[in-house]
């Protein structure tokens, strides 16, 4: 089998019959003409976020930009939803697997976003199977049939197909274009859209994104310029895609306004991407000795900083015509231990009642199970109406000194903290190294980003000798000890690819500079 490809293109994975369903010439060289024309500027926005971490490690005071503070204040509004975007109020996520896709579409969630990012261990194989599961999602002609015989298919109704390419950051290493690997956002999305934009237009729908880990607005320009161009170059009319943005970094959050000013013609809202927040938090801070974050359970999202982040998330969307989509529930139920389950549900209702109260108009889940408790919830706040853009939410005034007051009242580290940053690290770069980007962990189902505030955790202890509850610093030879323990408990590096695991979680966490993202190291390791 063969691919015929671009000049200045080489594809270094393997060629299967899936990869020449996707990897045409015509969908190669539309990637190829959006890699040339706007790789450079995601270059530069990298270099930018570099000289901005190091601006804040030299202690930088942070601010809304005083250069927009106009914009912020003026009046204007995104385009509106387009008829099967205009009710999100609940939202499941997954990878692009295809069983989990059509169980996903069947839920009885509103949207459904397929997820190539955090969600996903971005093998070959992984990345290109999930776009033909996603061009099969599409012309309804999915289907999987289960070892035992059962055979899955989509029901009349499914939920709306949202997809999450990844980030800016990261690229697709089997596919080099000028010598270069090509970035992972224009590949996800070039063929994503190259192969399905008209056929979703036909159908009444279209092609609908959510954009991870922005870090300014000039990383939402770039999306919106790649957005116009790929409109213009395949005939699809102007404002057809439609984009949420995860905030889910710090400065992110300081540029809400900004963001979807910079999108407007293709905004579609806004999502409080809480846990990649939360590692954002840590990761900006790292060097900060004042601003280290306690266990993990205990960043929860009614401490000071995280609320007012949210609140503010729901104000400006409002504000802008814009939806307001709530946080993630990870909990998985546990058919074995009733109690257990019933103990999460509770607190899944409390989250997302809270969310419906501030003005969220919809909200995330991981599993199907969930689907019914939460739509119960949304529909209890929304009746008839589709979302609540209209509660203006005028009363919240968030400052960025708020948004920056990072810390938990009477917060600790402990020791059983640190396992579980340790255990729970383990196991998740096990599952990923084995190809499963979303791995079922204690109850929860768990992505990237858990790791990844586990690991920044353990580095940003290590490195300012934090304190344990019991006066014991955390360094590097009580992670080594602690670490060992909980391995032997997972059976020891034998299994599996722990030894793996273990060895690139030592790299991340003793190493004396910090890593930006674990996926670095371990995308070479697949």
């Amino acid at each position: 089998m063969t691919v015929a490809v671009p000049a200045g293109v080489v594809i270094t994975g393997a060629i299967t019959p899936a990869v020449e369903a996707i990897l045409t010439p015509d969908a190669l060289a539309f990637v190829t003409d959006l890699q040339r024309r706007f790789n450079p500027t995601r270059r530069q926005l990298l270099e930018r976020r570099a000289e901005r971490q190091a601006a804040i490690n030299r202690g930088e005071t942070l601010d809304f930009p005083a250069e927009t503070a106009e914009l912020r204040a003026s009046a204007w509004h995104v385009a509106p939803a387009p008829a099967d975007l205009n009710d999100r109020r609940v939202e499941i996520t997954g990878p692009t697997e295809r069983k989990m896709m059509i169980n996903a579409l069947n839920s009885g969630a509103r949207v459904f976003m397929a997820d190539f990012e955090d969600a996903l261990s971005p093998t070959w194989e992984n990345v290109i199977d999930g776009q033909v599961n996603c061009r099969d999602a599409i012309r309804r002609t999915i289907e999987f049939q289960n070892p035992d015989g059962r055979v899955y298919k989509l029901n009349e109704r499914t939920a709306t197909l949202v997809i999450r390419p990844r980030g800016w950051h990261l690229v697709e290493k089997h596919v080099l274009i000028d010598g270069a690997a090509v970035s992972a956002s224009l590949f996800d999305f070039g063929l994503y859209f190259f192969h399905n934009a008209r056929e979703l237009l036909a159908r009444g729908s279209g092609p609908y994104f959510y954009l991870p880990k922005l870090e300014s607005r000039f990383e939402a320009r770039l999306w919106n310029e790649v957005f116009t161009y790929a409109q213009a170059a395949l005939g699809i009319p102007h404002g057809t895609i439609r984009a949420t943005v995860l905030i889910e970094t710090i400065l992110a959050a300081l540029e809400m306004d900004e963001i979807l000013y910079e999108l407007r013609d293709h905004a579609a809202g806004l999502n409080a991407g809480r846990w990649d927040y939360i590692f954002s938090v840590i990761k900006k801070f790292a060097q900060r000795s004042d601003l280290i974050l306690p266990d993990r359970s205990q960043v929860t999202m009614t401490v000071p900083f995280m609320r007012a982040y949210t609140e503010l998330l729901v104000h400006t969307c409002h504000k802008r015509g814009a939806h307001a989509i709530g946080g993630m529930a990870a909990f998985i139920p546990n058919r074995r231990d009733p109690v257990v389950t019933e103990n999460a549900l509770a607190k899944v209702r409390e989250d997302k009642e809270r969310e419906s109260r501030d003005g969220c108009d919809g909200t995330w889940v991981a599993h199907p199970d969930l689907v019914p408790l939460v739509t119960e919830i949304f529909d209890a706040a929304l009746g008839d109406k589709p979302h609540q853009k209209d509660k203006l939410r005028e009363d919240v005034q968030v400052t960025a000194a708020q948004i920056l007051a990072i810390g938990v009242p009477g917060g600790q580290i402990t020791e059983a903290g640190v396992r579980l940053n340790i255990s729970v690290a383990l196991q998740y770069l096990n599952a990923w190294l084995n190809g499963n980007g979303a791995a079922a962990i204690n109850n929860l189902m768990e992505d990237a980003a858990t790791a990844e505030i586990s690991r920044s955790q353990l580095w940003q202890w290590i490195y300012h000798g934090a304190k344990l509850d019991d006066g014991r610093p955390v360094t590097a030879e009580l992670y080594t000890r602690l670490r060992d323990e909980e391995l032997a408990k997972l059976g020891g590096s034998s299994v599996g690819r722990y030894e793996e695991a273990a060895e690139l979680l030592d790299q991340l966490v003793l190493t004396p500079q910090f890593v930006e993202f674990l996926t670095f190291p371990a995308y070479q390791l697949l």
